[in-house]
């Protein structure tokens, strides 16, 4: 790709991976960061610009990981400090940046700042974190819901007299960040791994680090429904997303900022369109991505599915970012069902197609270019804690988090000993090693969209315009300084001739079906069930 004066995030790829499930080192059946060494000539291979790695910090794993005890230290579930460092030099070496998963809205109850700030409540941390007296009845401050058990967030301490506030578990107190020094204490944890050689940051629910300072009361959810998680039975008003969470962002917009390199901060935000745009700052000086969900919402079902909710989709989207920032896409993570299970095999071919041609920074799930579909775990197996807490006992987020499949070998090449989830039962099949050698598999299929979007500034960079959304085809043009590309997309399993129009002609550069690419186009294409083409267009 020629080179142009872009910060690296803008054309590049990130690719997410959960530690706990992508390779195990040392046979105890969990992933660990020597294990994502051993497999970095992979990512190399498959072509991702960066990794984001899901938290690998001290923890009781309560929420495996997402309840830190340490902010700059590595767990030994997951290895050491010089496994750490191994690994920033082994991705260095191969031009792949690290960006680490940031948890700043809470800590795991056993963090020394936790324990300190119980014990009494003149102790000088009480006030790094939210306690509150119980209200004249002796009941919680207010009615706020834990997003993790759907029942209310405060928990009793009876030693000092005081609830404190969980958004999650109630092993995840809530900091304190209208106190200065938790934001100085966090700073501070951000700059040992920047010092380390970071690259970025992912911060896990950005915009809940901001609460009402009056703490009043949530208003009733007139829309909630039966089938809702219950946390919906209010609306998330008060307990997020307040004024001065965008002067939270800029402050540490600004401390990656005085690090060299294009260092990204990318927001964990859900929320509607229009609010998540605020996330980019008044002069873009905020986060440089704000997660964009609403292409995975939309994917949520094949009913959702269709050409003109998904043109519509981006076109609203693109209207609504402020002037110069920069879009991004994701179609899956490690909370939510995978995209296959979804919409199924074939359309999730296409859905990758989707998510690497749009204009803007795409964020790959792991096992995700393999087609991997959420795995059904045993009930005994249930790992999950939000699955375990949550009424009706779902199986949570576990099938979503289950080992990397890599070959044929006993437990797929992920580990020697026993692996903490099930894997796949086609996990033989799934595996990198079976579908490197199928030239129409999903990872031959991502490998080659990765490969061109990369040889191509028009597909990583280049300007966005609308082409067509009927009869179940989206259909869209990427172009940049002449160069110029048609992305089409068959979402109805039923072929069509698609009428791109007068003078659009071309030849076909990338297909999810075999045996497509250099046929030549000229004003229509014909496309087969669940196809998508990407057209290289001629004058």
């Amino acid at each position: 790709m020629a080179t142009v004066n872009r910060p690296w995030w803008q054309s590049g790829v990130v690719y997410q991976i959960y530690p706990r499930s992508f390779q195990d080192s040392n046979g105890d059946g969990i992933g660990d960061l020597a294990g994502i060494v051993e497999r970095i000539d992979y990512l190399a291979w498959l072509g991702i610009d960066a990794v984001w790695v899901s938290p690998f910090f001290p923890s009781p794993m309560a929420d495996f990981g997402y309840d830190v005890s340490d902010y700059t230290g590595v767990d030994p579930i997951f290895g050491k400090m010089a496994d750490f460092d191994r690994l920033v030099a082994a991705l260095h070496a191969r031009n792949i940046r690290l960006i680490l998963d940031f948890v700043p809205n809470h800590s795991s109850d056993q963090h020394p700042w936790f324990k300190e700030s119980r014990n009494s409540r003149d102790n000088p941390k009480r006030d790094w974190y939210i306690w509150r007296d119980p209200r004249p009845d002796g009941g919680p401050p207010n009615n706020w819901l834990s997003l993790a058990t759907g029942r209310n967030a405060w928990q009793f301490d009876p030693a000092t007299g005081q609830y404190y506030f969980h958004a999650f578990l109630t092993e995840q107190p809530d900091l304190n960040w209208r106190n200065p020094a938790v934001r100085k204490a966090m700073y501070d944890a951000l700059r040992f791994w920047l010092d380390r050689g970071v690259d970025g940051f992912r911060v896990d629910v950005l915009w809940h680090l901001a609460k009402d300072p009056e703490f009043r009361d949530n208003p009733i959810n007139p829309d909630y429904r039966d089938s809702d998680p219950p946390w919906r039975r209010l609306q998330q008003i008060y307990n997020a997303d307040q004024p001065g969470i965008i002067d939270i962002v800029k402050e540490m917009r600004q401390l990656l900022d005085s690090y060299p390199g294009d260092r990204p901060l990318i927001g964990e935000i859900y929320l509607p369109r229009a609010r998540l745009m605020e996330y980019y700052g008044p002069h873009l000086d905020a986060a440089q991505l704000p997660f964009n969900f609403s292409l995975l919402w939309e994917s949520w079902n094949r009913e959702k599915w269709n050409a003109p909710a998904l043109m519509r989709l981006v076109q609203d989207y693109e209207a609504a970012l402020p002037r110069g920032a920069w879009p991004n896409w994701v179609v899956g993570n490690h909370d939510q069902p995978r995209i296959a299970t979804r919409l199924g095999a074939a359309q999730a071919r296409v859905a990758m197609v989707m998510l690497l041609t749009l204009r803007g920074t795409p964020t790959l799930y792991y096992a995700d270019e393999l087609g991997h579909e959420s795995v059904q775990i045993p009930p005994e197996r249930v790992r999950d804690p939000f699955g375990i807490n949550m009424p009706g006992g779902t199986q949570g987020r576990d099938p979503v988090r289950t080992p990397m499949p890599w070959d044929a070998s006993a437990n797929a090449g992920f580990t020697k000993g026993e692996p903490w989830l099930p894997l796949a039962w086609n996990a033989a099949a799934l595996s990198v090693e079976t579908q490197k050698h199928d030239a129409g598999s999903m990872l031959s299929l991502t490998r080659s969209l990765l490969a061109l979007r990369r040889s191509e500034l028009a597909l990583a960079i280049g300007d966005w315009a609308p082409l067509s959304s009927g009869d179940g085809i989206l259909a869209y043009q990427r172009t940049w300084e002449g160069r110029s590309f048609a992305i089409v997309l068959e979402l109805e399993s039923r072929p069509k001739t698609v009428r791109l129009g007068d003078g659009i002609n071309g030849q076909v550069a990338l297909s999810t079906h075999p045996g497509r690419v250099g046929q030549r186009i000229a004003g229509s294409v014909r496309l087969d069930a669940d196809e998508a083409v990407v057209v290289a267009l001629t004058d």
